[in-house]
C-alpha cells in the first residue's frame, strides 16, 4: 500500500505514520517539522504548507519515484486561537486558511497534472465544520471550506474516491491548549473536551488512527465521493 500523509511529524498524521509502516505499507510523509520516525518504508520530506510556493516542488522531490497512491491523507491543519471572531485578524485567518484549505487544494492540483493514480483521498476535517461553536471562528470556516473543496475536487477526479472525514475527539497536543488555556466557561464547547480527556471518548493518535484505516473499505463502499463522514455516527 502506498500513502502520502501530510502534517505527520505529531498527532494523528503520525498516529497514521506509525499504524501504516506496521502493515508494511509505504509511506511519503510531508510536514513543516519532518517525520520523527524511522523506517526503510518512510519517504519524508519537510515542508511548511503555508508557504504555498514551496508545495508543488517539494512534491516533486518527495514523490519522484511514486507510480501510484492507494491513499492520500490530507491531514495538515492548525487550530488557531479560539476566541470571537470579530477579534480575529483577518492575516491570522489567511494563514490558517493557507494551511488548512489552499495546501491541500495545491496536492489535489499536482495530483491531477501529474496524472498520479490516486485511489482514495482522505481530508481530515472536524465536527466544528457544521456545529460552528462559538469561539472556533477560523477553524470552523476552514473545516467547511475543506469539506466544500473536497466535494468539488470529486467531479474533477472521478477514478478518485474522496471523503472529508470527522475523526472525533483525539488526544494530541491541540487537547493540551483546549483543556487547559482556553476558558470554559466562556467557550462552553471545550467543556466536553475536558470531560473526555482521558477517557475512552477521547483515544490517543495512534489508537484514532488504528480505527480510521479499518474503517478506510466502508468509506468508499457506503458513501459518495466527495462525502462528509463524521466517524462518530459510523
Amino acid at each position: 500500500m502506498n500513502v502520502l500523509i501530510t502534517g505527520n511529524s505529531s498527532g494523528l498524521g503520525l498516529g497514521l505514520t506509525e499504524e501504516l509502516l506496521a502493515t508494511q505499507a509505504t509511506v511519503w510523509g510531508l510536514s513543516r517539522r519532518g517525520c520523527p520516525l524511522s523506517d526503510e518504508a518512510l519517504r519524508d520530506r519537510r515542508c511548511d504548507l503555508a508557504d504555498l510556493n514551496a508545495v508543488p516542488e517539494a512534491l516533486d522531490r518527495l514523490l519522484s519515484d511514486c507510480l501510484r497512491l492507494d491513499l492520500v491523507v490530507l491531514n495538515a491543519g492548525i487550530l488557531g486561537r479560539i476566541q470571537p471572531l470579530h477579534q480575529t485578524d483577518v492575516h491570522d485567518l489567511e494563514h490558517l486558511m493557507r494551511i488548512n484549505l489552499w495546501g491541500s487544494k495545491l496536492i489535489l492540483d499536482w495530483l491531477i497534472e501529474r496524472q498520479l493514480p490516486v485511489a482514495q483521498v482522505l481530508a481530515i476535517s472536524s465536527g466544528a465544520a457544521v456545529s460552528m461553536s462559538y469561539g472556533w471562528g477560523g477553524y470552523s470556516l476552514s473545516k467547511a471550506a475543506l469539506n466544500n473543496l473536497v466535494r468539488l475536487y470529486a467531479h474533477e477526479m472521478p477514478d478518485t474516491h474522496l471523503v472529508s472525514l470527522a475523526p472525533g475527539l483525539v488526544d494530541t497536543a491541540m487537547q493540551d491548549y483546549l483543556c487547559e488555556e482556553v476558558d470554559h466557561q466562556e467557550y462552553p464547547s471545550v467543556q466536553k473536551l475536558r470531560q473526555a480527556r482521558g477517557t475512552d471518548d477521547m483515544p490517543d493518535s495512534r489508537q484514532a488512527a488504528a480505527r480510521i484505516l479499518k474503517l478506510l473499505p466502508q468509506f468508499s463502499r457506503d458513501h459518495d465521493s466527495g462525502a462528509f463522514v463524521d466517524i462518530r455516527e459510523l
